[in-house]
Protein backbone atom coordinates (compact mmCIF):
# COMPACT_ATOMS: atom_id res chain seq x y z
CA UNK A 1 0.00 0.00 0.00
CA UNK A 2 1.61 3.28 -0.97
CA UNK A 3 0.31 6.21 0.11
CA UNK A 4 2.82 8.63 -1.56
CA UNK A 5 0.25 9.83 -4.07
CA UNK A 6 -2.22 10.55 -1.73
CA UNK A 7 -2.96 14.30 -1.78
CA UNK A 8 -5.03 14.72 1.88
CA UNK A 9 -6.44 13.22 4.59
CA UNK A 10 -10.09 14.10 3.52
CA UNK A 11 -9.51 12.35 0.07
CA UNK A 12 -7.60 9.63 1.68
CA UNK A 13 -10.84 9.13 3.91
CA UNK A 14 -13.39 9.31 1.06
CA UNK A 15 -11.44 6.80 -1.36
CA UNK A 16 -11.65 4.50 1.40
CA UNK A 17 -15.59 4.42 2.04
CA UNK A 18 -15.99 3.99 -1.33
CA UNK A 19 -13.82 0.97 -1.68
CA UNK A 20 -15.43 -0.67 1.66
CA UNK A 21 -18.97 0.92 0.97
CA UNK A 22 -21.39 -0.92 3.37
CA UNK A 23 -18.86 -2.76 5.47
CA UNK A 24 -19.06 -1.71 9.43
CA UNK A 25 -16.19 0.62 10.39
CA UNK A 26 -16.96 2.89 13.57
CA UNK A 27 -17.81 0.91 16.35
CA UNK A 28 -19.79 2.73 19.77
CA UNK A 29 -21.49 1.01 22.96
CA UNK A 30 -25.64 1.62 22.43
CA UNK A 31 -27.86 -0.22 25.41
CA UNK A 32 -24.60 -2.30 26.65
CA UNK A 33 -24.00 -3.19 23.12
CA UNK A 34 -21.62 -2.40 20.36
CA UNK A 35 -22.92 -1.29 17.04
CA UNK A 36 -21.39 -0.42 14.30
CA UNK A 37 -21.68 2.65 11.55
CA UNK A 38 -20.57 1.71 7.58
CA UNK A 39 -17.92 3.53 5.88
CA UNK A 40 -20.71 4.74 3.69
CA UNK A 41 -22.47 6.52 6.34
CA UNK A 42 -19.40 8.20 8.11
CA UNK A 43 -18.81 9.35 4.83
CA UNK A 44 -22.67 10.27 4.02
CA UNK A 45 -22.02 12.36 7.32
CA UNK A 46 -18.57 13.67 6.83
CA UNK A 47 -19.86 15.02 3.25
CA UNK A 48 -23.14 16.70 4.88
CA UNK A 49 -21.31 18.03 7.67
CA UNK A 50 -18.82 20.01 5.87
CA UNK A 51 -21.03 21.63 3.75
CA UNK A 52 -22.91 22.95 6.64
CA UNK A 53 -19.89 24.87 7.75
CA UNK A 54 -19.04 26.14 5.17
CA UNK A 55 -22.83 27.23 4.94
CA UNK A 56 -22.14 28.79 8.49
CA UNK A 57 -19.15 31.15 6.95
CA UNK A 58 -15.86 28.57 7.65
CA UNK A 59 -13.26 29.37 4.52
CA UNK A 60 -10.43 28.16 3.58
CA UNK A 61 -7.84 28.16 6.84
CA UNK A 62 -10.03 29.04 9.81
CA UNK A 63 -9.30 27.15 12.89
CA UNK A 64 -12.13 24.29 14.07
CA UNK A 65 -11.42 23.43 18.20
CA UNK A 66 -12.97 20.26 18.39
CA UNK A 67 -13.79 19.19 21.80
CA UNK A 68 -15.11 15.16 22.64
CA UNK A 69 -14.60 12.11 24.16
CA UNK A 70 -13.57 9.27 21.56
CA UNK A 71 -16.47 8.73 19.54
CA UNK A 72 -17.78 8.45 15.87
CA UNK A 73 -18.56 11.95 15.64
CA UNK A 74 -15.14 12.95 16.47
CA UNK A 75 -13.48 11.24 13.26
CA UNK A 76 -16.50 12.69 11.08
CA UNK A 77 -16.08 16.01 12.47
CA UNK A 78 -12.11 16.43 12.05
CA UNK A 79 -13.04 15.38 8.37
CA UNK A 80 -15.27 17.36 7.45
CA UNK A 81 -14.01 20.25 8.55
CA UNK A 82 -10.70 18.93 6.64
CA UNK A 83 -12.39 18.79 3.70
CA UNK A 84 -13.97 22.41 3.66
CA UNK A 85 -10.48 23.59 3.83
CA UNK A 86 -10.72 24.27 8.15
CA UNK A 87 -7.68 23.35 10.07
CA UNK A 88 -8.45 21.00 13.74
CA UNK A 89 -7.61 22.57 16.66
CA UNK A 90 -8.25 19.13 19.33
CA UNK A 91 -8.65 20.14 22.19
CA UNK A 92 -8.79 17.92 26.11
CA UNK A 93 -11.87 16.91 27.51
CA UNK A 94 -10.24 17.45 30.91
CA UNK A 95 -9.23 21.04 30.01
CA UNK A 96 -10.37 23.31 32.21
CA UNK A 97 -12.31 27.22 30.91
CA UNK A 98 -9.25 28.89 31.25
CA UNK A 99 -7.24 26.26 29.23
CA UNK A 100 -9.67 25.75 26.65
CA UNK A 101 -10.10 29.84 26.73
CA UNK A 102 -6.09 29.99 26.54
CA UNK A 103 -6.35 27.28 23.07
CA UNK A 104 -9.28 29.47 22.09
CA UNK A 105 -7.61 33.16 21.93
CA UNK A 106 -4.27 31.38 21.05
CA UNK A 107 -5.81 29.56 17.39
CA UNK A 108 -7.94 32.24 16.70
CA UNK A 109 -10.70 29.52 16.21
CA UNK A 110 -13.35 30.54 14.23
CA UNK A 111 -15.84 27.98 15.32
CA UNK A 112 -16.34 25.12 18.10
CA UNK A 113 -17.63 21.67 18.05
CA UNK A 114 -18.19 19.79 20.89
CA UNK A 115 -20.17 16.52 22.10
CA UNK A 116 -21.83 16.71 25.41
CA UNK A 117 -23.52 19.13 27.87
CA UNK A 118 -21.07 18.52 30.41
CA UNK A 119 -17.98 19.33 28.47
CA UNK A 120 -20.04 22.24 26.94
CA UNK A 121 -20.33 23.71 30.50
CA UNK A 122 -15.99 24.43 30.77
CA UNK A 123 -16.00 25.04 27.00
CA UNK A 124 -18.86 27.97 26.64
CA UNK A 125 -17.64 30.25 29.22
CA UNK A 126 -14.55 30.15 27.21
CA UNK A 127 -15.99 30.44 23.70
CA UNK A 128 -18.23 33.70 24.93
CA UNK A 129 -15.16 35.54 26.22
CA UNK A 130 -13.20 34.61 22.54
CA UNK A 131 -13.72 37.20 20.53
CA UNK A 132 -13.10 35.10 17.18
CA UNK A 133 -15.20 32.80 17.90
CA UNK A 134 -18.33 32.68 15.75
CA UNK A 135 -20.78 29.54 16.13
CA UNK A 136 -20.63 26.18 18.07
CA UNK A 137 -22.17 23.22 16.98
CA UNK A 138 -22.99 20.40 19.50
CA UNK A 139 -22.98 16.45 18.98
CA UNK A 140 -26.19 15.96 21.22
CA UNK A 141 -28.75 18.47 22.69
CA UNK A 142 -27.31 21.07 25.27
CA UNK A 143 -30.39 21.36 27.58
CA UNK A 144 -29.86 24.95 27.80
CA UNK A 145 -28.79 26.44 24.47
CA UNK A 146 -25.39 28.98 24.64
CA UNK A 147 -26.29 32.45 24.67
CA UNK A 148 -25.90 35.18 21.77
CA UNK A 149 -23.43 36.25 20.70
CA UNK A 150 -22.44 32.72 20.34
CA UNK A 151 -24.83 31.16 17.35
CA UNK A 152 -24.99 27.13 17.49
CA UNK A 153 -26.49 24.08 16.13
CA UNK A 154 -26.93 20.28 17.00
CA UNK A 155 -25.09 17.50 14.73
CA UNK A 156 -28.84 16.75 12.79
CA UNK A 157 -29.58 19.92 12.49
CA UNK A 158 -26.22 20.37 10.89
CA UNK A 159 -26.70 17.46 8.87
CA UNK A 160 -30.07 19.07 7.20
CA UNK A 161 -28.79 22.42 6.46
CA UNK A 162 -25.75 20.44 4.29
CA UNK A 163 -28.31 18.57 2.42
CA UNK A 164 -28.93 22.26 1.33
CA UNK A 165 -26.25 23.08 -0.28
CA UNK A 166 -24.26 21.77 -3.40
CA UNK A 167 -22.65 18.26 -3.26
CA UNK A 168 -19.06 19.39 -4.09
CA UNK A 169 -17.09 18.55 -0.95
CA UNK A 170 -14.70 16.15 -2.61
CA UNK A 171 -14.10 18.22 -5.60
CA UNK A 172 -12.82 21.41 -2.97
CA UNK A 173 -10.68 18.71 -1.22
CA UNK A 174 -9.04 17.70 -4.57
CA UNK A 175 -7.64 21.47 -4.43
CA UNK A 176 -6.10 21.22 -0.49
CA UNK A 177 -2.65 20.53 -1.37
CA UNK A 178 -0.60 17.65 0.97
CA UNK A 179 1.48 20.63 2.45
CA UNK A 180 -1.41 22.51 3.60
CA UNK A 181 -1.99 22.83 7.29
CA UNK A 182 -4.27 20.30 8.80
CA UNK A 183 -4.22 20.76 12.34
CA UNK A 184 -3.07 22.19 14.83
CA UNK A 185 -2.56 19.80 18.06
CA UNK A 186 -1.39 21.56 21.45
CA UNK A 187 1.50 20.00 23.10
CA UNK A 188 -0.49 18.75 26.88
CA UNK A 189 1.95 21.02 28.47
CA UNK A 190 4.36 19.09 31.01
CA UNK A 191 6.60 22.02 31.47
CA UNK A 192 4.48 24.62 31.12
CA UNK A 193 2.19 26.72 28.58
CA UNK A 194 1.39 24.45 25.93
CA UNK A 195 1.96 25.55 21.89
CA UNK A 196 0.59 24.43 18.92
CA UNK A 197 1.72 22.25 16.59
CA UNK A 198 1.11 22.90 12.86
CA UNK A 199 0.73 19.44 10.82
CA UNK A 200 0.13 19.07 7.54
CA UNK A 201 -1.61 16.40 5.22
CA UNK A 202 1.56 15.08 4.00
CA UNK A 203 3.36 14.74 7.86
CA UNK A 204 0.51 12.29 8.95
CA UNK A 205 0.24 10.79 5.75
CA UNK A 206 4.11 10.05 5.73
CA UNK A 207 2.97 8.80 9.35
CA UNK A 208 0.70 6.66 8.24
CA UNK A 209 3.25 5.26 5.54
CA UNK A 210 5.71 4.37 8.20
CA UNK A 211 3.10 2.64 10.08
CA UNK A 212 2.27 0.50 7.38
CA UNK A 213 6.00 -0.68 6.67
CA UNK A 214 6.24 -2.00 10.13
CA UNK A 215 3.10 -3.43 10.50
CA UNK A 216 2.63 -5.31 6.67
CA UNK A 217 4.72 -8.72 7.88
CA UNK A 218 1.69 -9.01 10.29
CA UNK A 219 -1.08 -8.65 7.83
CA UNK A 220 -2.77 -5.22 7.24
CA UNK A 221 -6.50 -6.45 6.11
CA UNK A 222 -9.04 -7.42 8.54
CA UNK A 223 -7.59 -5.33 11.28
CA UNK A 224 -9.46 -4.19 14.20
CA UNK A 225 -8.30 -1.04 16.43
CA UNK A 226 -9.60 0.03 19.59
CA UNK A 227 -9.38 3.51 20.50
CA UNK A 228 -8.62 4.95 23.72
CA UNK A 229 -6.15 7.54 24.01
CA UNK A 230 -7.56 11.09 23.62
CA UNK A 231 -7.84 11.75 19.85
CA UNK A 232 -6.59 15.23 20.73
CA UNK A 233 -3.53 13.48 21.49
CA UNK A 234 -1.19 13.49 18.88
CA UNK A 235 -0.49 9.64 18.91
CA UNK A 236 -3.82 8.23 18.45
CA UNK A 237 -4.88 11.02 16.13
CA UNK A 238 -2.22 9.66 13.44
CA UNK A 239 -1.93 5.83 14.39
CA UNK A 240 -5.38 5.40 16.16
CA UNK A 241 -7.50 7.38 13.31
CA UNK A 242 -5.42 8.07 10.13
CA UNK A 243 -3.85 5.14 10.26
CA UNK A 244 -6.97 2.42 10.66
CA UNK A 245 -8.41 4.58 8.19
CA UNK A 246 -5.55 4.03 5.51
CA UNK A 247 -5.22 0.16 6.01
CA UNK A 248 -9.41 -0.25 5.49
CA UNK A 249 -9.51 -1.29 9.36
CA UNK A 250 -12.71 -0.96 11.97
CA UNK A 251 -12.14 1.31 14.81
CA UNK A 252 -14.06 0.07 18.29
CA UNK A 253 -14.29 2.81 20.88
CA UNK A 254 -13.68 2.58 24.39
CA UNK A 255 -15.94 3.32 26.67
CA UNK A 256 -13.26 5.09 29.37
CA UNK A 257 -10.42 3.70 31.23
CA UNK A 258 -12.42 1.95 33.87
CA UNK A 259 -14.12 -0.58 31.25
CA UNK A 260 -10.62 -0.63 29.24
CA UNK A 261 -10.21 -4.23 30.56
CA UNK A 262 -13.97 -5.35 29.37
CA UNK A 263 -13.83 -3.77 26.08
CA UNK A 264 -10.46 -5.52 25.36
CA UNK A 265 -12.49 -8.89 26.04
CA UNK A 266 -15.62 -7.96 23.89
CA UNK A 267 -13.64 -5.89 21.14
CA UNK A 268 -10.96 -8.61 20.31
CA UNK A 269 -8.56 -5.93 18.87
CA UNK A 270 -5.81 -6.63 16.61
CA UNK A 271 -3.73 -4.08 17.52
CA UNK A 272 -3.68 -1.53 20.27
CA UNK A 273 -1.60 1.72 20.55
CA UNK A 274 -1.36 2.60 24.24
CA UNK A 275 1.24 4.72 26.58
CA UNK A 276 3.68 2.80 28.97
CA UNK A 277 1.50 3.76 31.64
CA UNK A 278 -1.20 1.53 30.55
CA UNK A 279 1.39 -1.36 30.11
CA UNK A 280 2.79 -0.48 33.81
CA UNK A 281 -1.08 -0.71 35.15
CA UNK A 282 -1.78 -3.96 33.44
CA UNK A 283 1.81 -5.66 34.40
CA UNK A 284 0.74 -4.29 38.20
CA UNK A 285 -2.84 -6.11 38.26
CA UNK A 286 -1.36 -9.41 36.44
CA UNK A 287 1.20 -9.53 38.74
CA UNK A 288 -0.94 -8.97 42.22
CA UNK A 289 -3.23 -12.09 40.42
CA UNK A 290 -0.07 -13.70 40.41
CA UNK A 291 -0.28 -13.81 44.29
CA UNK A 292 -3.85 -15.39 44.72
CA UNK A 293 -3.21 -18.14 42.12
CA UNK A 294 -2.88 -22.05 43.42
CA UNK A 295 0.85 -22.54 44.20
CA UNK A 296 1.02 -24.99 41.05
CA UNK A 297 -0.38 -22.44 38.70
CA UNK A 298 1.68 -19.55 40.28
CA UNK A 299 4.98 -22.09 39.67
CA UNK A 300 4.03 -22.50 35.72
CA UNK A 301 3.69 -18.70 35.51
CA UNK A 302 7.12 -17.74 36.93
CA UNK A 303 8.56 -20.92 35.01
CA UNK A 304 6.83 -19.36 31.63
CA UNK A 305 8.53 -16.09 32.75
CA UNK A 306 11.93 -17.29 33.29
CA UNK A 307 12.09 -19.64 30.38
CA UNK A 308 10.78 -16.50 28.18
CA UNK A 309 13.43 -14.01 29.63
CA UNK A 310 15.81 -16.57 28.88
CA UNK A 311 14.81 -17.22 25.54
CA UNK A 312 15.06 -13.11 24.44
CA UNK A 313 17.73 -11.81 26.59
CA UNK A 314 20.27 -15.25 25.59
CA UNK A 315 18.79 -16.57 22.51
CA UNK A 316 19.58 -20.35 21.54
CA UNK A 317 20.55 -21.06 24.40
CA UNK A 318 17.66 -23.24 25.84
CA UNK A 319 18.52 -27.03 26.21
CA UNK A 320 16.59 -29.29 24.54
CA UNK A 321 14.38 -30.00 27.42
CA UNK A 322 13.78 -26.50 28.37
CA UNK A 323 12.64 -25.95 24.74
CA UNK A 324 9.97 -28.78 24.95
CA UNK A 325 8.79 -27.38 28.26
CA UNK A 326 8.65 -23.84 26.49
CA UNK A 327 6.27 -25.16 24.38
CA UNK A 328 4.08 -26.83 27.00
CA UNK A 329 3.98 -23.72 28.80
CA UNK A 330 2.69 -21.72 25.72
CA UNK A 331 -0.36 -23.64 25.68
CA UNK A 332 -0.66 -23.95 29.62
CA UNK A 333 0.18 -20.08 30.28
CA UNK A 334 0.52 -18.25 27.38
CA UNK A 335 -2.51 -18.90 25.71
CA UNK A 336 -4.28 -17.83 28.64
CA UNK A 337 -2.75 -14.42 28.93
CA UNK A 338 -3.28 -14.21 25.06
CA UNK A 339 -6.84 -14.86 26.08
CA UNK A 340 -7.27 -12.09 28.44
CA UNK A 341 -6.56 -9.60 25.32
CA UNK A 342 -8.88 -11.36 22.86
CA UNK A 343 -6.81 -14.04 21.73
CA UNK A 344 -6.38 -12.35 17.89
CA UNK A 345 -4.06 -9.61 19.23
CA UNK A 346 -1.00 -9.03 16.37
CA UNK A 347 0.99 -6.03 18.82
CA UNK A 348 0.73 -3.84 21.20
CA UNK A 349 2.90 -0.92 20.65
CA UNK A 350 3.95 1.59 23.25
CA UNK A 351 4.94 4.95 22.51
CA UNK A 352 4.25 8.84 24.21
CA UNK A 353 6.79 7.79 26.99
CA UNK A 354 10.03 5.34 27.81
CA UNK A 355 8.61 2.01 28.25
CA UNK A 356 10.29 0.43 31.24
CA UNK A 357 12.45 -2.80 30.19
CA UNK A 358 11.51 -5.35 32.78
CA UNK A 359 7.52 -4.07 31.77
CA UNK A 360 8.68 -4.99 28.32
CA UNK A 361 10.85 -8.07 29.07
CA UNK A 362 7.51 -9.05 30.88
CA UNK A 363 5.04 -9.09 28.32
CA UNK A 364 7.61 -10.20 26.07
CA UNK A 365 8.52 -13.64 28.09
CA UNK A 366 4.68 -14.31 28.19
CA UNK A 367 5.00 -14.28 24.59
CA UNK A 368 2.93 -10.44 23.92
CA UNK A 369 4.77 -8.64 20.95
CA UNK A 370 5.34 -5.52 22.55
CA UNK A 371 6.58 -2.94 19.64
CA UNK A 372 8.05 0.13 21.73
CA UNK A 373 8.05 3.41 19.65
CA UNK A 374 9.69 6.97 20.04
CA UNK A 375 8.10 10.29 18.70
CA UNK A 376 6.44 13.88 19.68
CA UNK A 377 4.05 15.30 18.56
CA UNK A 378 6.26 17.79 16.46
CA UNK A 379 6.68 14.59 14.59
CA UNK A 380 3.28 13.82 13.62
CA UNK A 381 4.14 11.78 15.72
CA UNK A 382 6.23 8.61 15.03
CA UNK A 383 9.59 9.19 14.61
CA UNK A 384 10.90 5.45 15.18
CA UNK A 385 9.17 1.90 16.37
CA UNK A 386 10.95 -1.75 16.73
CA UNK A 387 10.01 -3.89 13.43
CA UNK A 388 8.13 -7.05 14.16
CA UNK A 389 10.18 -9.51 13.29
CA UNK A 390 13.93 -7.98 15.41
CA UNK A 391 12.61 -6.43 18.79
CA UNK A 392 15.07 -4.90 20.92
CA UNK A 393 13.52 -3.66 23.94
CA UNK A 394 16.14 -1.63 25.41
CA UNK A 395 15.55 0.58 22.40
CA UNK A 396 12.53 2.24 20.06
CA UNK A 397 13.58 1.00 16.83
CA UNK A 398 15.16 2.04 13.93
CA UNK A 399 13.81 5.69 12.64
CA UNK A 400 10.30 4.89 9.67
CA UNK A 401 9.79 4.36 6.21
CA UNK A 402 10.81 8.10 5.10
CA UNK A 403 12.56 9.52 8.12
CA UNK A 404 15.99 10.24 8.29
CA UNK A 405 17.48 10.50 12.10
CA UNK A 406 21.44 12.02 13.11
CA UNK A 407 22.92 12.80 16.38
CA UNK A 408 24.11 16.16 16.73
CA UNK A 409 27.52 16.27 18.39
CA UNK A 410 26.03 16.73 22.42
CA UNK A 411 24.32 13.49 21.06
CA UNK A 412 20.82 15.17 20.68
CA UNK A 413 18.08 13.45 18.16
CA UNK A 414 17.25 15.31 15.30
CA UNK A 415 14.99 14.20 12.40
CA UNK A 416 13.82 15.01 9.14
CA UNK A 417 11.32 14.40 6.73
CA UNK A 418 7.69 15.22 5.53
CA UNK A 419 6.84 14.08 8.86
CA UNK A 420 8.18 17.62 10.59
CA UNK A 421 5.86 20.07 11.84
CA UNK A 422 5.38 23.38 9.84
CA UNK A 423 6.02 25.10 13.19
CA UNK A 424 4.78 26.10 16.59
CA UNK A 425 1.19 28.56 15.53
CA UNK A 426 1.97 31.86 15.79
CA UNK A 427 5.31 31.18 17.34
CA UNK A 428 7.77 31.94 15.03
CA UNK A 429 10.58 32.18 17.45
CA UNK A 430 10.43 29.15 19.04
CA UNK A 431 9.69 27.10 15.87
CA UNK A 432 13.02 28.97 14.48
CA UNK A 433 14.99 27.48 17.91
CA UNK A 434 13.58 23.86 17.56
CA UNK A 435 13.48 23.45 13.56
CA UNK A 436 17.02 23.84 11.75
CA UNK A 437 17.89 23.62 8.43
CA UNK A 438 15.25 21.56 8.15
CA UNK A 439 16.05 18.65 11.25
CA UNK A 440 13.77 18.72 14.39
CA UNK A 441 15.93 19.47 17.05
CA UNK A 442 13.89 16.67 20.01
CA UNK A 443 15.72 17.84 23.20
CA UNK A 444 15.89 14.07 23.46
CA UNK A 445 19.51 12.87 24.09
CA UNK A 446 20.59 9.08 22.83
CA UNK A 447 22.70 6.99 20.68
CA UNK A 448 21.98 4.67 17.30
CA UNK A 449 23.69 0.73 17.52
CA UNK A 450 25.20 -0.64 14.34
CA UNK A 451 21.82 -1.45 13.39
CA UNK A 452 20.27 1.80 13.49
CA UNK A 453 18.54 1.38 16.43
CA UNK A 454 17.87 4.14 18.88
CA UNK A 455 18.42 4.32 22.47
CA UNK A 456 16.69 7.44 24.41
CA UNK A 457 19.58 7.95 26.98
CA UNK A 458 18.26 11.40 28.65
CA UNK A 459 15.74 13.90 27.80
CA UNK A 460 16.99 17.82 27.94
CA UNK A 461 14.05 19.35 29.34
CA UNK A 462 13.76 16.64 31.83
CA UNK A 463 17.49 15.97 32.38
CA UNK A 464 18.46 16.43 35.96
CA UNK A 465 22.36 17.63 36.60
CA UNK A 466 23.12 17.34 39.83
CA UNK A 467 25.68 19.93 41.52
CA UNK A 468 28.61 17.26 41.01
CA UNK A 469 27.83 17.90 36.84
CA UNK A 470 26.34 14.24 36.57
CA UNK A 471 23.49 13.77 34.66
CA UNK A 472 20.64 11.74 35.59
CA UNK A 473 17.68 10.57 33.96
CA UNK A 474 14.88 11.34 35.90
CA UNK A 475 12.08 8.70 34.07
CA UNK A 476 14.45 5.66 34.23
CA UNK A 477 14.72 6.27 38.39
CA UNK A 478 10.79 7.31 38.57
CA UNK A 479 10.15 3.99 36.18
CA UNK A 480 12.35 1.42 38.69
CA UNK A 481 10.61 3.00 41.74
CA UNK A 482 6.86 2.26 40.43
CA UNK A 483 8.01 -1.41 39.70
CA UNK A 484 7.86 -1.99 43.30
CA UNK A 485 4.15 -3.27 44.44
CA UNK A 486 4.29 -0.99 47.69
CA UNK A 487 4.39 2.61 45.12
CA UNK A 488 1.77 3.69 42.78
CA UNK A 489 3.20 6.90 41.23
CA UNK A 490 6.87 9.27 41.48
CA UNK A 491 8.74 12.03 41.19
CA UNK A 492 11.98 12.34 41.53
CA UNK A 493 14.02 15.63 41.73
CA UNK A 494 18.08 16.71 42.04
CA UNK A 495 18.88 19.46 39.61
CA UNK A 496 21.70 21.40 41.11
CA UNK A 497 21.66 19.75 44.05
CA UNK A 498 23.86 17.13 45.93
CA UNK A 499 21.77 14.15 45.06
CA UNK A 500 18.58 12.97 43.93
CA UNK A 501 15.01 13.31 46.39
CA UNK A 502 11.76 11.68 45.58
CA UNK A 503 8.18 12.37 46.18
CA UNK A 504 6.15 8.75 46.41
CA UNK A 505 2.51 7.94 46.36
CA UNK A 506 1.39 4.59 47.68
CA UNK A 507 0.13 1.82 45.87
CA UNK A 508 -3.39 2.26 47.23
CA UNK A 509 -4.66 -1.59 47.10
CA UNK A 510 -1.25 -2.85 48.58
CA UNK A 511 -1.49 -0.36 51.88
CA UNK A 512 -4.56 -1.07 52.47
CA UNK A 513 -3.65 -4.73 52.49
CA UNK A 514 -0.66 -4.16 54.56
CA UNK A 515 -2.97 -2.02 57.34
CA UNK A 516 -5.32 -4.60 57.39
CA UNK A 517 -2.41 -7.10 58.13
CA UNK A 518 -0.77 -5.00 60.66
CA UNK A 519 -4.21 -3.84 62.42
CA UNK A 520 -3.61 -0.47 61.24
CA UNK A 521 -6.45 2.36 60.05
CA UNK A 522 -7.30 1.51 56.47
CA UNK A 523 -6.91 5.21 55.28
CA UNK A 524 -4.03 6.19 53.05
CA UNK A 525 -3.85 9.77 54.55
CA UNK A 526 -3.36 8.51 57.85
CA UNK A 527 -0.67 5.51 56.56
CA UNK A 528 1.53 8.04 55.20
CA UNK A 529 2.37 9.38 58.35
CA UNK A 530 2.95 5.68 60.52
CA UNK A 531 6.49 4.97 61.33
CA UNK A 532 6.41 1.38 60.42
CA UNK A 533 4.61 1.92 56.81
CA UNK A 534 7.39 4.48 56.06
CA UNK A 535 9.80 1.97 56.67
CA UNK A 536 8.52 -0.51 54.77
CA UNK A 537 8.40 1.91 51.73
CA UNK A 538 12.09 2.49 52.57
CA UNK A 539 12.83 -0.82 52.50
CA UNK A 540 11.45 -0.71 48.66
CA UNK A 541 13.48 2.41 48.08
CA UNK A 542 16.11 0.81 49.44
CA UNK A 543 15.63 -2.37 46.92
CA UNK A 544 15.38 0.59 43.99
CA UNK A 545 18.81 1.90 44.90
CA UNK A 546 20.81 -1.54 44.85
CA UNK A 547 20.08 -2.11 40.72
CA UNK A 548 20.71 2.27 40.58
CA UNK A 549 24.09 3.68 40.33
CA UNK A 550 25.14 5.84 43.36
CA UNK A 551 24.45 9.26 41.53
CA UNK A 552 21.19 8.27 40.19
CA UNK A 553 20.01 6.91 43.89
CA UNK A 554 17.19 7.80 46.42
CA UNK A 555 18.57 9.10 49.16
CA UNK A 556 15.88 11.00 50.64
CA UNK A 557 11.70 10.86 50.25
CA UNK A 558 8.31 12.40 51.02
CA UNK A 559 5.10 10.29 51.35
CA UNK A 560 1.77 12.24 50.19
CA UNK A 561 -2.13 10.23 50.25
CA UNK A 562 -3.07 12.24 46.90
CA UNK A 563 -2.56 10.33 43.67
CA UNK A 564 -1.24 12.42 40.51
CA UNK A 565 -4.50 12.37 38.47
CA UNK A 566 -6.09 14.21 35.42
CA UNK A 567 -8.44 16.26 38.09
CA UNK A 568 -5.83 17.27 40.49
CA UNK A 569 -3.70 18.47 37.02
CA UNK A 570 -1.00 16.43 38.11
CA UNK A 571 -1.08 14.42 35.15
CA UNK A 572 -1.55 14.51 31.61
CA UNK A 573 -4.52 13.13 29.56
CA UNK A 574 -1.63 10.61 28.41
CA UNK A 575 -0.48 10.00 31.98
CA UNK A 576 2.38 11.58 31.95
CA UNK A 577 3.23 13.95 34.94
CA UNK A 578 3.08 17.30 35.45
CA UNK A 579 6.40 18.03 36.61
CA UNK A 580 5.89 21.94 37.08
CA UNK A 581 2.51 21.53 38.41
CA UNK A 582 3.95 18.67 41.37
CA UNK A 583 6.54 21.22 41.93
CA UNK A 584 4.28 23.50 43.03
CA UNK A 585 2.38 21.55 45.46
CA UNK A 586 5.57 19.99 46.86
CA UNK A 587 8.42 21.81 45.74
CA UNK A 588 8.96 23.18 49.73
CA UNK A 589 8.17 19.98 51.37
CA UNK A 590 11.07 18.55 48.67
CA UNK A 591 13.27 21.33 49.58
CA UNK A 592 13.67 20.84 52.77
CA UNK A 593 14.46 17.16 52.32
CA UNK A 594 18.28 18.73 51.33
CA UNK A 595 18.17 21.11 54.87
CA UNK A 596 17.64 18.10 56.79
CA UNK A 597 13.94 19.67 57.79
CA UNK A 598 12.06 16.44 55.47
Amino acid sequence: MDLSGVQNLPLLFFQQARKYGDKPFLWRKVDGTYQPISWTEAARQANLLSRALRARGLQTGDRVCLISENRPEWLIADVAIMAAGGITVPAYTTNTVDDHRYILDNSGAKAVIVSTAKLAQRLVPAASRAPSVEFLVAMEPLGEPPRPPIRWAVWDQMLTEGEAQPDDVEHLAATRKRSDTSCVIYTSGTGGAPRGVMLSHGAILCNCQGAIEVLKPLGLEDNIFLSFLPLSHAYEHSGGQFFPIAIGAQIYYAEGADTLVQNLAEVRPTIVTAVPRLYEVMHGRIAKGLEKMPAFRRKLFERALALGRKQYEHPGTLSFMERIENKVLDALVRKKVAARFGSRLKAFVSGGAPLNYEVGLFFTALGVRLLQGYGQTEAAPVIAVNPVDRIKLHTVGPAMHGVEVKLAEDGEILVRGELVMQGYWGDPEATARTIKDGWLYTADIGRMDEDGYIEITDRKRDLIVVSGGDNVSPQKVEGFLTLEPEIGQAMVIGDKRPFIVALLIPDKDWALAWAKEKGKPEDLSQLVGDKEFRATISAAVDRVNRRLSVIERVRQFILSAEAFSLENEMMTPTLKIRRHVIRKTYGAKLDALYEGRG
